[in-house]
């Protein structure tokens, strides 16, 4: 199999990924690839975001819904699930759009995975932090960690904090147990072209907070409630995502429901300026603002300049078609 270019709209939540990558499909012929790492749930629809039913008829999704709520997805899992299917929509002629804010799976795309000791996620390991830090934390951290690797729960206490958090980061990142890693590296025939899509701050989190409240009125409560009568646990993965570990407070903790709203607003917005902080360390981004009136034409632009010199020859960019470097045109997040 030979090298495949792929084309990435990244950016923080809400600045208008989706919308962008709705709207290319109107200039050429694209396949669309979930770079989220909520929207591979089964059921978890409102919170996540995810594309509706009309719009994965109008365009061709994947990586949407390729796992239950109660299993947990190694970044290495949705690499190599991922990496097939960009492979056979270019063999079909068409553009692979990679959409989302995960900046772990777009690494993986881009640069490969190393699964021995240097492998991590402060991102991950921040979550679990905040999982042990809770009543009761280092017990649902140890039992997590017996879930999936029994042989280094067996080796760690629960009280051994810090090896029970890098074994379950590990085996998050990876999708292989610690006690059973070694020095290989995962690696993939992509060149993954990003290009990066953002907002001024003040607009972006007023269209968070909106967001926020929309998929309330549209039923997020009873989606968490659904979720959990279906008996997918609190402390899974899926659950820890924005939106949903706020809202089991309020299910099963009495948390009210209009300060746990709050809390999913700040949250998010949170998250979007750890997006862009994130994504702004790559140097090879070119940014869009989605503010202004000519942001979507501008973007639009590029990935139809993409599809008509990268893709029909397999190669690269031309120097005079690429925006200054890490040019984003206004204040995000």
């Amino acid at each position: 199999m030979g090298k495949t270019h792929v084309l990435a709209i990244v950016g923080p939540t809400g600045a208008g990924k989706s919308a962008l990558a709705m709207a290319a499909a109107q200039l050429v012929p694209i396949e669309i690839v979930s770079m989220d790492s909520m929207q591979i749930y089964r059921g978890m629809d409102i919170g996540t975001a995810k594309p509706t039913r009309e719009e994965q008829r109008q365009v061709p999704h994947h990586m949407l819904d390729v796992a239950e709520p109660a299993e947990a997805i190694s970044v290495a899992q949705y690499a190599n699930l991922a990496v097939s299917i960009l492979h056979e929509i270019r063999a079909r002629g068409r553009l692979p759009l990679l959409v989302g804010g995960t900046g772990l799976y777009l690494n993986a795309l881009r640069k490969g995975l190393p699964l021995g000791g240097a492998v991590g996620s402060e991102e991950v390991r921040n979550r679990f932090r905040a999982i042990g830090e809770e009543p009761g934390g280092k017990a649902r951290l140890h039992g997590m960690l017996a879930q999936v690797d029994e042989t280094a729960a067996g080796r760690l206490h629960v009280n051994d904090y810090r090896r029970v958090i890098r074994a379950l980061e590990v085996y998050e990142v990876t999708g292989r147990p610690i006690s059973q890693q070694n020095t290989e590296s995962l690696g993939h025939d992509l060149i993954v072209r990003p290009m990066g899509v953002t907002m001024e701050r003040d607009a972006l989190y007023q269209r968070i907070n909106r967001r926020v409240d929309d998929m309330m009125i549209r039923g997020l409560l009873r989606e968490v409630e659904s979720l959990l009568k279906a008996g997918v646990m609190p402390g899974c993965q899926s659950m820890q995502g924005i939106g949903y570990k706020e809202l089991v407070s309020v299910l099963q903790g009495g948390f009210p429901e209009k300060e746990a709203v709050a809390l999913v607003k700040r949250n998010t917005r949170r998250f979007a300026k750890r997006q862009w902080t994130w994504f702004r360390r790559e140097d090879d981004i070119d940014w869009f603002d989605m503010s202004g009136s000519n942001g979507m034409a501008k973007a639009l632009k590029m990935i139809r300049r993409f599809w008509e010199t990268v893709v029909p020859e397999e190669g690269g960019l031309h120097g005079k078609d690429r925006l200054p470097k890490g040019k984003s045109g206004g204040n995000a997040v």
